[in-house]
């Protein structure tokens, strides 16, 4: 696992904080698994069109430094005759990074556009020598619904396999709107929340904790009140596994994830909103623009 391949993966799922008992919900009859406002498409909190850029950032000792950038845009279509968005992330490493690692992260979804019903994801990786490619279709109509998922890694090359899908089973971008219509007003602050999410060829479990609400400074962006959540990290090859990652989300119609912080085996790894178009609500939450250098959260 490569360091910017998480970092995005904390970009998707910095919106998924209150996955509440994904596990336990097994009917799926366009109601949701966790406490949302709406999942009806004209009062969703985002709509076609929308837009947000990030800049990721590393730090370890000396080191202080941006890495790269991620967009995440969002548009609708029709996917075999349903209407449906599309979600489109993208990652790269910056030119000074390039040089020494060059990475670019491709996430794509497709999910219906009443009731967010993931319907489609994919994946593509180049970081450096190392490949990796996913396609899953989600096979709603099968007797036993499941995750039809071909993966390709350039260390395993290519497999076929079906993974779980429950109605709460997500790919980290439809998650990440998913989520956004969450009604936080039921979540219990210091109430640890579990939530299950696939990637690649893995089902990965985490939980989260509702901290409550803090007005913050991001850098480039300027002062926003926000919600604070942690998440608990998996133990790996990156994550220390013992330390929470942070995430603070716009206090406002829209629910956007303005700043993320979280803790790895070698420094830490940020991601900051760095702009916007397209949102469906205004930015209230951004009580004062940036106008100087003195904005800062790194």
């Amino acid at each position: 696992m490569r360091l910017l391949k998480f970092i995005l993966i904390l970009l998707c799922t910095c919106m998924t904080v209150i996955l509440v008992h994904a596990q336990e919900n097994s009917d799926f009859k366009g109601t949701s698994c966790v406490p949302v406002r709406t999942t009806v498409e004209e009062e969703l909190a985002f709509h076609a069109g929308e837009r947000m850029d990030f800049i990721l950032h590393y730090k370890w000792g000396t080191i202080n430094a941006d890495v790269g950038t991620a967009t995440v845009t969002l548009d609708s279509l029709d996917f075999n005759g349903q209407k449906a968005f599309k979600c489109y992330v993208t990652g790269r490493t910056s030119k000074f990074f390039d040089i020494f690692f060059k990475v670019r992260e491709e996430f794509a979804s497709w999910f219906t556009r009443d009731g967010l019903r993931p319907l489609k994801f994919y994946r593509n990786t180049h970081e450096g020598g190392y490949e990796a490619r996913n396609t899953y279709l989600y096979r709603w109509d099968a007797p036993e619904p499941y995750i039809a998922a071909d993966v390709y890694t350039s260390k395993m090359g290519q497999m076929s396999m079906e993974l779980p899908l429950t109605p709460c089973t997500y790919d980290l971008p439809s998650l990440f709107f998913f989520a956004r219509n969450m009604d936080i007003e039921n979540v219990d602050p210091g109430k640890r929340y579990p939530m299950t999410f696939a990637i690649d060829d893995e089902v990965y479990n985490v939980y989260f904790i509702l901290y409550g609400k803090e007005t913050i400074k991001v850098k480039g962006l300027g002062t926003v009140n926000t919600i604070k959540f942690a998440a608990k990290l998996l133990e790996g090859e990156v994550f220390k596994g013992e330390e929470d990652m942070f995430i603070w989300i716009s206090d406002d119609e829209n629910r956007l994830p303005v700043y993320f912080e979280a803790p790895l085996l070698v420094g830490v790894a940020a991601g900051r909103m760095s702009g916007y178009d397209g949102l469906r609500y205004p930015f209230t939450s951004l009580i004062k623009q940036k106008n100087n250098g003195k904005e800062k959260r790194d």
